[in-house]
């Protein structure tokens, strides 16, 4: 199972997410970092880990109030070894062929799946499934039709990011049953390294986390834990329903 770190940027300091509440978000204070610009919250997760990539949310593209391109910029050429998961709202697709970043599309702010049928069969875009609640959040015909996913695939509960409210593992599992050989990230809810076992048992690649770091539930130990698994076989192999003990 592969961990990956989160950043959520506004105006160009890293936010601490509060149950997707994206208004009432505030610079976060971590122990990993001194401050909370984005370069020293990477640098922190890195310290702590040798992690592989970073998920990197631009609030502020998201919502339509400017962007930080600048600084997601500047990530890439200070951290050239890391991969950068780039959800920067309707303007994700700007970040297409960039080096060093995958190009988030959020179902959020699709209007339509037409440009995922273009989009899918690119490496380096990544469609996350974006839930409130009970309720999807982008064209129904993109949840209902699992052939217009790409081979990587983000399960996004927003009421649970930031709220250690636990992974909404029910979805998840569905989700990678219709998924096939896609790899499936959860994201929202990861508390500790419990709620990792129960995701890896139903088959997820991966999951977002940044709560949990910053707070300290998810050791260096845990972290080395179930990155040896991930390590097992390629990191781009196809996941599947597994033992968590496989």
């Amino acid at each position: 199972m592969q961990i990956i770190p989160v950043i959520d940027i506004r105006k160009g300091a890293v936010m601490r997410a509060c149950a997707g509440d994206r208004d009432n978000y505030r610079p976060v204070a971590s122990p990993l970092a001194t401050t909370s610009a984005p370069a020293d919250v990477v640098a922190g997760f890195l310290k702590l880990f040798p992690f592989e990539k970073i998920y990197i949310a631009d609030l502020d593209a998201i919502q339509g109030r400017g962007d930080n391109c600048g600084d997601i910029i500047a990530l890439t050429e200070r951290f050239p070894a890391l991969r950068f998961m780039v959800d920067a709202g309707a303007k994700s697709g700007e970040w297409r062929g960039v080096a060093g970043v995958e190009c988030i599309v959020g179902s959020e702010t699709l209007h339509d799946w037409a440009s995922m049928r273009i989009a899918r069969d690119d490496p380096d875009v990544i469609l996350s499934l974006d839930f409130r609640d009970d309720v999807f959040i982008g064209p129904d015909s993109l949840l209902d039709c699992a052939e217009l996913w790409p081979r990587q695939i983000i399960v996004m509960t927003l009421a649970r990011v930031g709220a250690r409210a636990g992974p909404d593992v029910e979805r998840l599992a569905k989700i990678v049953e219709r998924a096939g050989e896609r790899r499936v990230y959860a994201a929202g809810g990861v508390r500790d390294a419990e709620d990792l076992a129960r995701l890896e048992a139903i088959g997820a690649a991966g999951a977002l986390v940044a709560t949990a770091l910053h707070d300290g539930a998810l050791t260096r130990a845990d972290l080395d834990r179930f990155s040896t698994r991930h390590e097992k076989g390629s990191p781009e192999a196809p996941f599947g329903k597994r033992n968590a003990d496989a």
